[in-house]
């Protein structure tokens, strides 16, 4: 910009040189203005007008802005689009400043720091990562400032990128040096910001930490054997100093997520399994049909709940028979909901109280939540079972707070504490003695224009208001003659006249100090209200804690009862016996008048450790696969499952190689996605494993995908350490000799009914392999040409006629040519492009997947 700047221009540049890669607000009387290139970018990004202003010299300079009441509006969309947004305010009134308004940067919002309602989502955390690499190993720490939970960890990459996948952070820092890493290490498009290299040093995140948490070491939180955790923690709060987060009582301790204390869940399968998000659109997720939490809070843990669950068989065990509690006693629960029904965001608005952020209306919230709090506390106390009782114990009654803030606030504050009429009257005498100054001031003027009309004769007189002259008496040109000579004319207008006297002197004066005294104290006893909140903040966020369980309790034995969910057996055995298990996210999509066929799955170590199934593309072997592994990790989180009966041997991680999925973006393709993904599962394996894996090998050729199935269920099934149970499905009938190898491969087939060559899918699982895969029976479903398929029936029957080999190239060969004529078509350009894509087919190296494709190809070239 041109250095022969404006007053305002100059004090607008010296902010925002301290704010380097940020969007400046900066507020200028009723509106927040953008300049030079932050206005280009802010006109985009909300649609506004871009225009110019005068800056003092030659030069203009581009200008973008909006009302400052339209900052809800227009900030999440900044926020989300990946900006850092600095809130730059006038931190003194425009009318008591003669010369430039001081003004200061507020609040600098990240996409991972803000304590704004309109840029977080209710039911979801806002998380804030830092990354800290060295060597193998990765630090971490997750920080919500909106709640103020505060995790950290360290590991190996794979862990570092689950905690990524599960926690799915808004906002990631790193140090200036690990960008490269961080890029190589993510193939997320995080929101990423570089500290200096210098904050990410062991004693000084150590310093921070202490500093923070008013210790003397941070032994007491059980992370000091996590030094890249550490690192990655104290750059968090060094971070939060940065954007102008000083306030930070809400975040009262650090809590280490402890890897052994959970299933391992790797990214592929949070993925495959579609736990929180569906993989197809259109689709529905796991989270979306268990989450009926009716609470913020308990939404945000149930999120964690599933991508956490547990391995402590009496951790599970408690959950469980909480449930269980509720499941049984419907009277206990109804009433337990509808007071949680009426609790708001109990996390988040004693977080604003400790940032000092909360509006009047915020503390309204907070005590109607107290006061609902308070009744739950008495049902779980009376109910007569020892685990709710536990659970009540830990409740805080926080009813001394809820009575002050309900005696101290109207029933319905304003927004702001500027706009007056906050406190309640009887609260303190002198605001009650000035109330009446300022607002039976009406009366008394109305009493002063009588009495001057009766003085003057003056019958059209008028008292009135304006922010320049203050109280006025107006008179029409008219009667001018009649003004008494010691009226003081203040301003003369086309058809009358304006005066004031000394005793509208006096009361104007004695009002406008009423009002101004009037908001100091009210603004002092607000500040009182929000300090006896501040001595409230640890009690609050326990019950807070304790309300997300109870929450999340309510929602699983509401679920069970509403599905006909069984609660299951958790036990130390190394067995999984499911009756009649159902998919839980499938069977709620079905039309009314039809139900879901439920199946049997028995897994054990001994006897059963892998299961081959075959049988057609969509007899349901996938839904099959997953709902096996669904019904696991419910069962882990404490949810009743979709079965009759379950007894779950405790499984220490679920692997799952399940759908093709092409990263191309990276240059990745289906078979390398897919063999990147089952290396990862051959790595990690364990004694309480389960694996689920469907369709290994069809991105390749047959022999080769063949190949490598057989050689992975050898793999699983002989490995010396660890007998990982195993459900595979595939279109490879050859894979079913197994069984006759291996003593623990068992073959299952989807049943399958064929009636006048048509064939009934009846979903149903049975012992022993597939005949065949009915794919052209499918293909024929699918409304391929009947020619097509009448042609593929008679080359399936040509070489189905010996079966002594895999794949027999002699035979393929021998394939006798087609019968039926093509002559009267062989005009027809299309007819002639089919003919062509035929003939280049390499049917030796063509893989399922590919013939359906080339299959689609032909298909849209005959239309």
């Amino acid at each position: 910009m041109n250095q022969a700047t404006t007053p305002l221009m100059k004090q607008y540049n010296e902010i925002k040189a301290k704010y380097p890669g940020s969007l400046l607000l900066f507020r200028v009387g009723d509106f927040y203005e953008t300049f030079g290139e932050d206005a280009v970018k802010t006109s985009k990004l909300l649609d506004i007008v871009l225009t110019k202003r005068a800056n003092g010299a030659a030069a203009a300079v581009e200008l973008a802005g909006f009302p400052h009441h339209a900052l809800d509006t227009y900030l999440p969309k900044l926020v989300k689009a990946g900006h850092r947004v600095a809130i730059c305010d006038q931190l003194e009134d425009p009318k008591a400043v003669k010369g430039i308004v001081k003004r200061g940067v507020t609040e600098l919002v990240t996409p991972g720091l803000s304590f704004h309602d309109a840029v977080l989502e209710r039911r979801h955390n806002n998380y804030l990562a830092s990354l800290y690499f060295e060597k193998e190993l990765v630090g971490i720490a997750f920080l919500d400032v909106s709640t103020g939970e505060f995790l950290t960890a360290q590991g190996k990459a794979t862990y570092i990128d689950k905690l990524m996948q599960g926690f799915q952070p808004a906002e990631v820092i790193i140090s200036k040096k690990q960008r490269a890493t961080f890029q190589a290490f993510s193939k997320e498009n995080y929101p990423s910001y570089a500290l200096e290299d210098w904050v990410y040093q062991p004693d000084y995140a150590q310093e921070k930490l202490n500093e923070h948490f008013g210790t003397a070491s941070i032994k007491g939180f059980g992370i000091d054997n996590l030094p890249l955790g550490v690192i990655a923690s104290g750059a968090i709060l060094r971070y939060l100093e940065e954007t102008e987060h000083k306030e930070k009582k809400h975040i009262t301790s650090i809590a280490r997520i402890e890897e052994d204390k959970y299933v391992w869940l790797d990214k592929f399968t949070i993925r495959n399994l579609e736990i929180l998000q569906p993989q197809q659109e259109g689709g529905v997720s796991l989270i979306e049909v268990l989450d009926k939490t009716v609470t913020p809070m308990g939404a945000r843990l149930m999120k964690k709940w599933l991508v956490l669950p547990l391995k402590d068989i009496q951790a599970i065990q408690r959950r469980l028979d909480i449930v269980d509690l509720f499941y049984q006693d419907t009277n206990l629960w109804g009433s337990i909901l509808q007071e949680l029904k009426q609790i708001s965001d109990l996390e988040r608005l004693i977080s604003k109280v400790s940032v000092g952020r909360a509006t009047p209306r915020d503390l309204l919230a907070l005590q109607k939540a107290l006061q609902h709090t308070l009744p739950i506390q008495n049902y779980l106390q009376t109910s007569e079972h020892d685990l709710l009782i536990k659970l009540s114990q830990q409740l805080h009654n926080c009813e001394y707070l809820a009575d002050k803030i309900r005696g101290t606030l109207q029933d319905n504050p304003p927004l702001s504490l500027t706009q007056g009429d906050l406190i309640r009257e009887g609260i303190d005498s002198e605001l009650d003695e000035l109330r009446k100054i300022a607002y039976q001031g009406k009366d008394y003027l109305l009493q002063l224009q009588q009495k001057e009309i009766k003085n003057t004769g003056i019958n059209s007189l008028k008292i009135a208001y304006n922010k320049v002259f203050g109280y006025y008496l107006e008179v029409t040109n008219v009667h001018k003659s009649k003004v008494p000579a010691s009226w003081i004319r203040k301003q003369t207008l086309v058809n009358a006249e304006r005066y004031v006297t000394e005793e509208l002197k006096t009361y104007e004066e004695k009002i406008l100090q009423a009002e101004s005294k009037m908001l100091e104290i009210e603004q002092r006893l607000y500040q009182q209200l929000l300090d006896s909140a501040l001595e409230f903040v640890p009690q609050i966020l326990q019950n807070a804690k304790i309300l997300a369980q109870i929450d999340c309790y309510l929602t699983f034995a509401q679920e069970a009862r509403k599905h006909q969910y069984t609660k299951p057996i958790l036990a130390n055995h190394k067995k999984i016996i499911i009756k009649n298990g159902r998919h839980p996210v499938i069977e709620q999509q079905l039309s009314v008048d039809v139900s879901y066929v439920p199946n049997d799955i028995y897994l054990d170590n001994e006897t059963q450790q892998v299961i081959v199934i075959t049988g057609p593309n969509m007899a349901g072997k996938s839904a099959l696969l997953r709902q096996v592994a669904l019904i696991v990790l419910m069962a882990q989180i404490g949810s009743f499952v979709p079965a009759s009966q379950a007894e779950i041997g405790l499984v220490d991680k679920i692997f799952t190689r399940v759908g093709a999925s092409d990263n191309l973006a990276l240059g990745e393709s289906t078979f390398m996605v897919e063999m990147t993904e089952t290396a990862s599962i051959m790595h990690n394996l364990s004694d309480r494993s389960l694996i689920v894996m469907d369709e290994i090998g069809r991105g390749t050729s047959t022999y080769d995908g063949i190949s490598i199935a057989w050689s992975i269920i050898e793999y699983l099934h002989n490995h010396p350490k660890y007998k990982a149970k195993t459900l595979f499905a595939t279109h490879y009938h050859e894979l079913n000799q197994l069984s006759d190898q291996l003593e623990r491969v068992k073959n299952f087939n989807v049943a399958v009914k064929e009636v006048a060559g048509k064939i009934i899918f009846l979903r149903k699982l049975r012992e022993g392999g597939s005949e065949h895969s009915f794919g052209i029976h499918v293909a024929q479903l699918a409304g391929m040409p009947t020619q097509v398929v009448e042609r593929a029936s008679e080359i399936l029957g040509h070489l189905e006629h010996d079966k002594k080999h895999i794949e027999n190239k002699a035979k393929i060969k021998t394939i006798p040519a087609k019968t039926y004529q093509l002559a009267l078509f062989e005009a027809d350009p299309d007819i002639e492009k089919a003919k062509s894509l035929l003939k280049q087919l390499d049917i030796d190296t063509l893989a399922p997947i590919e013939a359906l494709l080339k299959l689609k190809e032909l298909q849209e070239s005959l239309k």
